[in-house]
């Protein structure tokens, strides 16, 4: 069967007799850390920003990504619970049956480099994907300082994609997971990726308006990125699971400089992929999602943010970090959780 290069992966749609779970529930709130997990059903808490709270708890996540407001909320991931967790090696994880947190942190320094860090997170993914083959990964968050420091190939961002790719070399034959990449301005070089995995395997999704990402051309690096769009979790009703989307048309970048057009862009962009899903218009952007707004220039936060509520509506949760496309000339990037 001939594919078009805009879908060239085709997945399985989830029917009614197959085994479906309960919606992970995904979310910000205003509430301290030790409130979070104290709660029993809590799978994962991830704060943002120097002035995040530590904490030692496995579920507990702190990401280097500057929150654009003043009293920035958690992250919070609540599954049915209750909620085991532990420490597997460099590997943190928790679980509640149906789902599973888990999170590595490497130094660059003792890896030679993004490119040996990154090789090696994806291999201690695929040893512990191995070790744990009833779970399947869903989505996949990486974030890197400078991602786009250096010239060429030699830039961060296309090192990481190269440790990324032969880290995670024949690992996910039967599909990509949706992905996010962003870069941090913390001056730390320790890569930062947590993933979420689901006792049942998801369905990856395209977006008929971006050539798929492991197709990109030479042009964008030796390596592709390697990631859905989206992945459609196994559950009823359904949960999509949107990768990180920006201005990119086709495989090129659109609206050079100019982050509002650019923002409208990826609207269009994530319309597009929650109605191929197929997901009805007035579910789009309801307050029940969550989504995450990367900015690259602080200035432009009002504006887009004013933006984006006119357009999503008040009550969607939306959080506006602070950090750095995967290309330079990108100045905005969303990715959240289409919650049912």
């Amino acid at each position: 069967m001939e594919l078009s290069p805009y879908t060239d992966l085709p997945g399985r749609n989830l029917t009614s007799a197959e085994p479906a779970l309960p919606p992970l529930r995904v979310g910000y709130a205003s509430t301290s850390v030790e409130c979070a997990l104290a709660e029993s059903d809590v799978l994962a808490v991830i704060g943002f920003g120097g002035n995040a709270p530590a904490s030692q708890d496995p579920r507990y996540l702190r990401v280097g990504l500057e929150p654009l407001a003043i009293s920035p909320p958690l992250e919070i991931w609540r599954g049915r619970g209750p909620v085991e967790c532990g420490l597997e090696g460099a590997i943190r994880w928790a679980s509640d049956g149906d789902y599973t947190f888990a999170a590595i942190e490497l130094d660059e320094i003792t890896h030679a480099g993004i490119t040996g860090a990154a090789r090696a997170a994806y291999e201690a993914l695929g040893t512990w994907c191995a070790a744990h083959p009833a779970w399947h990964v869903l989505r996949i968050w990486n974030y890197l300082d400078a991602i786009n420091e250096g010239r060429g190939d030699d830039e961060r961002y296309r090192l990481f994609c190269a440790g990324r790719a032969a880290g995670m070399a024949g690992l996910f034959a039967g599909g990509y997971p949706a992905a996010t990449a962003i870069g941090l301005r913390d001056g730390r070089r320790i890569l930062q990726m947590y993933w979420l995995c689901a006792r049942h395997a998801g369905v990856p999704m395209e977006n008929p308006r971006q050539l798929s990402s492991w197709r990109y051309p030479r042009r964008y690096g030796p390596s592709a990125p390697n990631f859905a769009r989206a992945m459609r979790a196994p559950t009823q009703p359904p949960q999509i699971y949107i990768s990180g989307t920006a201005a990119i048309i086709g495989h090129a970048s659109h609206h050079a400089g100019d982050s509002t057009a650019q923002l409208e862009e990826t609207l269009t962009n994530l319309n597009s992929l929650l109605t191929s899903a197929p997901l009805a218009a007035a579910t789009h952007f309801c307050p029940r999602s969550a989504w995450k707004v990367y900015v690259r220039r602080t200035q432009d936060a009002p504006l887009l943010h004013t933006m984006l509520r006119e357009r999503l509506g008040v009550d969607t949760p939306l959080l506006l970090l602070h950090g750095d496309i995967c290309r330079a000339e990108l100045l905005v990037e969303i990715d959240g959780v289409q919650n049912p």
